[in-house]
């Protein structure tokens, strides 16, 4: 018998290439943008590893865990990195920057993340690229989390190396991800001799057999599940319009820090400002006496689908994360995870109020609906 997720024609390079252009203009970008068969890890890491070597010298923005995995992957391919560590409830600033390159004017590269998940911050990438750019250094970006929840462009911010995935605010599959890369990023990774080649690392074999000779032949066998469903994750997006899915996000991430707030019982927004509150998820500490993932697993009895999570590793104990991405930037999602954790509260001995905070949910996402995207 036949089966619509096994029995597909086979996915064409012609086929392919488009849904590398529909990437592009989600982008916004002119440069290359290549698709990669694998989780975002797949292309961050083979990007960074393309980019550095034991001549560069990085500058290592950490806001979150990741930004601990790219100084780590910088180090190993030989790179001189000082890193730029901010606490995780706020965000990097470009004076921040600016002053790293007072310090070490040799600095010939940039890691950054736009907004880490992780730990529910957003940094001003607009305003980091233009140092960046006057500078001179290469620009590499983390915008997993970010595209679709808030503007990625490439192009106007002067990031060389950008890095999305489709599996949070674009409500795409986890298996599928994809990097821009600019003129200068590609000549970098040429000049490099430690650059993966004939690996499922090397952004240099796309460039070089696929890219070079005008994507006509794949490198390999597509994930052509995962490609479909990417395809079909843009062709949503388009149809939604791309502002109005950012509006949702920035609506859910406004509603949820409101309503987190209105609730009581102890819980209050991680990331301290607003402004520097990611819209793809919002980070709340619980009290001192409280462990968060206890929390959370009880809030998760009344209903295991929330997007409700404890913060990783040594943030387990303090941090709840509301995952408000994709199909779940909704306000019946944020009301579900705060009735739920408000439930969880009360169990403890806390006093909360649920219907403040439901109020609370409605009133900031009407007051977000009401002035737009425009008025983050």
């Amino acid at each position: 018998m036949t089966h619509p997720f096994l029995d597909l024609a086979p996915l064409s390079a012609a086929r392919f290439a488009a849904i590398e252009d529909r990437v592009a203009r989600l982008l916004d970008t002119e440069q290359d943008v290549v698709i990669t068969q694998g989780e975002a890890l797949l292309p961050l890491e083979g990007a960074i590893r393309a980019a550095a070597g034991p001549g560069t010298v990085a500058l290592n923005v950490i806001t979150g865990p990741y930004g601990q995995t790219f100084g780590n992957w910088l180090r190993d391919c030989g790179a001189t990195v000082h890193d730029l560590a901010v606490p995780f409830h706020t965000a990097v600033t470009a004076d921040g920057i600016r002053a790293a390159f007072a310090e070490h004017p040799e600095i010939d590269f940039v890691s950054l993340v736009h907004a880490e998940a992780a730990t529910g911050n957003t940094n001003p990438v607009a305003e980091i690229g233009e140092v960046v750019r006057a500078h001179g250094a290469l620009f590499y970006l983390d915008a997993v989390a970010s595209v679709g929840a808030e503007p990625v462009l490439p192009d106007a911010w002067g990031v060389d190396l950008c890095v999305i995935g489709a599996q949070k605010a674009m409500g795409g599959p986890a298996g599928v991800s994809a990097v821009s890369v600019s003129e200068r990023a590609w000549a970098r990774m040429a000049a490099n001799p430690r650059a993966p080649r004939r690996s499922y690392l090397s952004l240099l074999d796309w460039k070089e057999r696929w890219i070079d000779g005008g994507r006509k032949a794949l490198l390999h066998a597509p994930a052509q599940l995962e490609m479909l469903a990417l395809e079909a994750c843009v062709e949503r997006i388009e149809a939604e319009g791309l502002d109005t899915v950012m509006a949702r996000h920035a609506s859910a991430a406004a509603a949820t820090r409101a309503g987190a707030l209105a609730l009581g019982g102890g819980l209050e927004p991680y990331v301290h400002e607003a402004r520097e509150a990611a819209p793809v998820a919002t980070t709340l500490r619980v009290p001192s006496d409280l462990d968060a993932s206890q929390l959370v697993a009880r809030a998760l009895e009344s209903d295991p689908a929330l997007p409700l999570a404890a913060g990783g590793g040594a943030l387990a104990k303090e941090m709840i994360r509301v995952n408000h991405y994709g199909p779940d930037a909704t306000p019946g999602t944020v009301r579900g995870c705060l009735a739920a954790l408000g439930a969880a509260l009360a169990e403890k001995g806390f006093t909360t109020d649920p219907e403040a905070a439901r109020r609370a949910v409605e009133g900031a996402w009407d007051r977000r609906s009401a002035t737009g995207f425009a008025g983050a």
